[in-house]
């Protein structure tokens, strides 16, 4: 069995959850997606191997940034280009009215969940009910924009549309967005491509598709191509053990903070034993380091 990530390409057409049925049957290893792309968005997901699948909820929770285009005109069921048109309008909209209403989405923002997301409501989920015609009351999410910036105008065609990219948090529904943006503009707006170009550490240049990994794992070399999970969580700082702290990690016990070679206040942080092996994510209280995660492999 494989413990790594292998940032996949995720092509057209495919789920997340297909996406690792395939992973696991190649590497024939336990494997986890690290956030949900739409079937038919393209771009960076990360997939967990073996021991990786554990700090899953660490990579979704990394910041991301998309590429999507904003088609103007009309808004769909599903904010997309998927869905069935709901509302049209015949507006034009200027460069300067979009550049105008893109700065009120800057920064913290709430965003209201789509009917058509994975999320679970009173046990079901939010798409599950939308296909069967109930609206469900949402509670709207906080949720971080850190920027906007508007590759290419095409607002001479018709309809009208723009490509923007989206440096954002997690949580983050860039469909609703393109939706948002069509409101806040007067002349509704849905999403049409959609590609992500990074999650967390993980960017669109040295992911590769399903295809490949097939290629790779006939030539038995993923090792260069399997990222270790400090790649992932570098975002963490990391202390280092002394040797006396060894007999503490390997029983999984709570770690002394004298034990480190480092200064460091309370946190979280990645540890690492004092022969520079990867240990896990442990919570330091009161210069007490708790366990969070179990990284030995």
């Amino acid at each position: 069995m494989y413990n790594g990530i292998i940032n996949i390409y995720k092509q057209r057409g495919f789920t997340s959850n297909d996406v690792v049925q395939v992973v696991k049957k190649l590497t024939k290893s336990k494997a986890g997606h690290t956030g949900t792309l739409d079937p038919q968005a393209t771009g960076v997901l990360p997939i967990c191997l073996g021991k990786a699948t554990k700090i899953a909820d660490y990579i979704m929770g990394a910041d991301k940034q998309y590429i999507a285009k904003v088609v103007l005109g009309s808004s769909t069921d599903t904010q997309d280009a998927h869905g069935v048109a709901t509302l049209q309008s015949s507006k034009r909209v200027a460069q300067g009215d979009i550049e105008a209403v893109l700065t009120h989405f800057f920064g913290e923002i709430l965003q209201l969940p789509p009917m058509y997301s994975a999320i679970k409501v009173d046990g079901k989920r939010l798409y599950e009910q939308a296909r069967a015609g109930i609206d469900v009351e949402r509670k709207p999410r906080q949720i971080f924009i850190h920027n906007l910036e508007v590759l290419r105008w095409n607002l001479d065609d018709f309809p009208q549309s723009f490509v923007l990219r989206v440096d954002c948090s997690k949580g983050t529904y860039i469909r609703t967005l393109c939706n948002d943006l069509g409101e806040q503009l007067g002349c509704f707006a849905h999403m049409g491509d959609l590609l992500r170009t990074k999650s967390g550490n993980f960017g669109i240049n040295n992911a590769i598709t399903l295809d490949k990994l097939r290629k790779i794992m006939d030539n038995g070399n993923l090792d260069r191509y399997l990222l270790p999970m400090e790649d992932a969580l570098s975002h963490l700082p990391m202390v280092n053990m002394t040797e006396e702290a060894q007999k503490y990690i390997e029983n999984g016990n709570k770690l002394e903070k004298k034990w480190s070679i480092n200064n460091f206040n309370d946190g979280t942080y990645l540890i690492i034993d004092y022969k520079g092996d990867l240990v896990g994510i442990y919570r330091c209280e009161d210069d007490i380091l708790k366990p969070i995660t179990m990284l030995r492999i």
